[in-house]
């Protein structure tokens, strides 16, 4: 029974990381990368879409993203898109498809974006947090209803602080790793 508390903090402590590295995608570094953009929604038809159901991304050089839509007719809701998301890039549209030219980052905004991922990761590890509370207190209601003993309690916690710490290393890894890809000129 207890086993299964543990299998479900992990795959949730697991799930955490995961969405920390989607985040950690979307934050602009000093080369181009197709999931800058990929999550932007477009009012495709009526209907908000992300940008990768709608079009081709792709980086032909590190400072340029091309974006070419499966249907001609929606590059101007693409351009609109693109101009009131928060990445602030000047879309060129020439008919056919989006050039964003990537400018070089500054100093000034590679700080910026370091606390961005500081607070993304920051979040990440209340979220991890939340789910060794939830396992813990799933393991004092078991404790209570006799399904478990004291000591597999005690034990029971150590091994899911363990599970905890090793979480949390690895969203510290991959938000030293993305630091250093933003601050990286």
């Amino acid at each position: 029974m207890a086993d299964d508390v543990f299998a479900d903090a992990q795959r949730r402590m697991d799930s955490a990381i995961e969405v920390l590295k989607r985040e950690l995608h979307t934050i602009r570094t000093g080369r181009a990368t197709p999931a800058l953009v990929e999550r932007i929604t477009v009012d495709y038809y009526g209907t908000a879409t992300p940008l990768q159901q709608v079009a081709t991304i792709r980086a032909p050089d590190p400072r340029t993203l091309t974006i070419e839509p499966w249907d001609r007719k929606v590059l101007g809701d693409i351009e609109k898109a693109i101009q009131k998301s928060d990445l602030g890039l000047n879309p060129n549209n020439d008919g056919q498809m989006i050039r964003l030219n990537l400018p070089p980052l500054t100093e000034e905004r590679r700080r910026e974006l370091v606390k961005v991922v500081h607070k993304k990761v920051d979040e990440a590890k209340v979220a991890v947090r939340n789910c060794r509370r939830d396992a813990h207190d799933t393991l004092r209601d078991q404790e209570k209803k006799k399904e478990i003993s004291a000591d597999e309690l005690k034990r029971g916690t150590d091994r899911l602080q363990k599970i905890t710490d090793h979480a949390i290393a690895e969203l510290e890894k991959i938000g030293q790793a993305k630091e250093q890809e933003v601050m990286e000129v």
